[in-house]
């Protein structure tokens, strides 16, 4: 029956006569690896088309659910992390094999008569994969891949005379954003591999009219193209599937692996650590050489004459030297390409601004991850889950706002270290024990007050003031023993809303309430110059006056919540904090309540985060 059937099917459509033409087409001289390279070429290509139309069913191309749905795929699709690693990292063997394949023809001559056409093929599909890497790298929507589209996009606007058209067509509009999105998906996912199917199925064609071009016909005995060809091709089509999952799951096994997922795209925050593709490195690393007017030479002219000698190498193929030429002219270009690729990475490694913004690209990575997972991607996407995140935005208000005068942990909250130095105290620990344990025993010290000893308005205020003689006094002087500080610090803890402060001890809180308002023999009360209000205030401490006048100690009622903060914040000049004795400005009228609210809550640690795990340190999730 299966005989019948196969005879019927060749009869109806000849199958067996175009098995045996694509099967056993003569290959002179034998088998050999370095045939192998247009087959792999197919492979990673048909591996592309296969991955890709998965990825597209869990896809949605728009700029407030495009991230979104690349997360889904890489941290909730079964699987889904290793599916996009295998695209991914098929992408770039592809422009590997790419150049092994034209450097292969150009050495065999293979692009000579009467073979002029299927070169000129191979340079189209040439241009195809490239423009699908380039659209492919903006699908994921995040920082790394919107910025550096956007580059890519400015450099099309400096074309001569269409330049500002071109880029209208390629963004979508004026503003680069979802219908930039949209037509880079369309591209990628059915204009390019469309056209590409088509000029391979070309590109074939033309290759079976003309055959293999061999150098030395004599080095074995023909065969055919089937058996020994094709295993051979199969062979190499293995090994780069194996160096493809290799470098998958080098980069991690899992939903955190395979390939990178950056933060979503914002168009408010600057990323300077955008880079294109490391096979696009070399153009991006040749444009800094051309600034200004002049980048149209690098971005246009330089490679539009590489493109114009390799399309005229069939014609230069003719002449005596040509062949050699043409031979190192493309070895020129591979060593130009590696010299520029290894430059733009020296010049990055030693480029301390990149390597920063790039910890903290990659740091705001994990976090929105980390959100989405804890509370997952509401209506705004996930850009919001960042600009609403205090451990992250508040560090970068932190960073252009207060890190002028203060730090945070010795650097600006969000990782850099200032070389000049500070000018007011280190806040990294602002409102916990170690906070007040610090100031009631060091005031004058460089991680406290002692910085702003640098601000000639302030001088020796805060170094040699009156808290700083209390703690001679007082403190250091042995009169307040170390138990009976720790009862103050405990008590003023106990007002504090930092997140890491923990339970307090009740018996220690009224101890210190005691000793804060009414001091003791030889110890001044610090509610002498601090005026606060406690409730309950079941013995009455906090009845007196003494502290209601302009001392320029500021009032420690609610000491260290967020509206105690907050209020600080506004204005540290008010009556209820430094008065006349201020130095600091105030933020009012600079910060909006969201931003002010998120600096608040990056000093009280108050951010939502995963429990720690068993065994682990003690902590909370707000």
């Amino acid at each position: 029956m299966t005989r019948l059937l196969l005879e019927w099917l060749d009869s109806r459509t000849g199958y067996r006569s175009l098995m045996h033409e694509a099967l056993y087409e003569r290959v002179p001289g034998g088998a050999r690896w370095r045939y192998v390279w247009g087959s792999t070429l197919v492979f990673t290509f048909v591996t592309q088309l296969i991955t890709g139309l998965f990825l597209w069913m869990s896809y949605s191309p728009s700029s407030q659910t495009a991230w979104e749905s690349v997360y889904y795929i890489q941290h909730e699709m079964q699987l889904g992390w290793m599916l996009r690693g295998i695209h991914h990292f098929t992408a770039q063997a592809m422009v590997v094999l790419l150049v092994i394949h034209l450097l292969q023809v150009i050495i065999d001559g293979a692009y000579k008569a009467p073979r002029e056409v299927n070169f000129w093929l191979g340079l189209i599909l040439m241009k195809i994969v490239l423009g699908l890497s380039l659209t492919g790298y903006l699908l994921p929507w995040d920082q790394k891949g919107y910025w550096a589209t956007k580059v890519a996009t400015n450099i099309a606007g400096i074309t001569p005379v269409v330049g500002e058209q071109v880029q209208t067509l390629a963004v979508g509009g004026p503003n680069y954003g979802h219908h930039t999105l949209t037509r880079f998906f369309a591209l990628h996912a059915g204009l390019l591999p469309a056209l590409l199917i088509g000029f391979l199925a070309l590109h074939m064609y033309v290759f079976r009219r003309h055959g293999l071009t061999v150098p030395d016909p004599i080095h074995k005995p023909d065969s055919t193209f089937w058996p020994d060809q094709v295993l051979k091709d199969g062979v190499a089509c293995l090994a780069v599937l194996a160096t493809v999952l290799f470098l998958v799951m080098y980069h991690g096994v899992g939903p955190h692996g395979g390939a990178e997922l950056g933060a979503p795209a914002d168009a408010t925050e600057n990323y300077s650590a955008a880079r294109p593709e490391w096979y696009f490195l070399f153009l991006f690393q040749m444009l800094k050489y051309f600034p200004g007017e002049s980048e149209v030479i690098g971005a246009m002219l330089i490679p539009g004459v590489i493109l114009t000698i390799l399309a005229l190498m069939p014609i230069l193929g003719r002449w005596k030297l040509g062949h050699s030429f043409n031979v190192a002219f493309m070895g020129g270009i591979i060593l130009g390409v590696v010299i520029l690729t290894g430059l733009a990475i020296r010049e990055d490694s030693g480029n301390t601004d990149y390597r920063w913004a790039v910890a903290d690209a990659e740091t705001k990575a994990e976090r929105v991850k980390e959100l989405a997972e804890l509370q997952g991607i509401g209506p705004a996407g996930a850009v919001q889950l960042l600009r609403d995140d205090p451990k992250t935005r508040g560090a970068a208000l932190f960073a252009a706002k207060c890190a002028s005068c203060h730090r945070y942990a010795g650097h600006d909250g969000v990782g850099r270290v200032s070389a000049e130095p500070a000018t007011a105290a280190d806040l990294a620990t602002f409102g916990t024990r170690e906070w007040i344990h610090s100031i009631l025993t060091d005031p004058a010290g460089e991680k406290n007050f002692g910085a702003t000893a640098r601000v000639p308005e302030v001088g020796e205020r805060f170094t040699k003031g009156e808290m700083a003689q209390w703690v001679a006094e007082c403190v250091t002087s042995g009169k307040l023993t170390a138990a009976e500080l720790n009862t103050i610090v405990e008590f003023l803890a106990s007002l504090s809303e930092h997140k890491l402060r923990g339970p307090v001890d009740q018996t220690l809180v009224s101890a210190g309430q005691k000793l804060f308002a009414e001091g003791k023999d030889g110890v001044t009360a610090c509610y002498d110059c601090h005026a606060m209000k406690v409730s309950p205030d079941p013995e009455g401490l906090f009845e007196g006056s003494s502290a209601q006048i302009a001392t320029g100690a500021p009032d420690l009622t609610g000491y260290g919540s967020a509206a105690w903060l907050r209020d600080f914040l506004i204005n540290p000049g008010d009556k209820r904090f430094y008065g006349s004795h201020n130095a600091m400005p105030g933020f009012g009228g600079q910060l909006s309540d969201v931003e002010l609210k998120l600096i608040v809550d990056f000093l009280l640690h108050n951010w939502l985060e995963k429990p720690p795990a068993a065994g682990g340190a003690a902590g909370s999730t707000h």
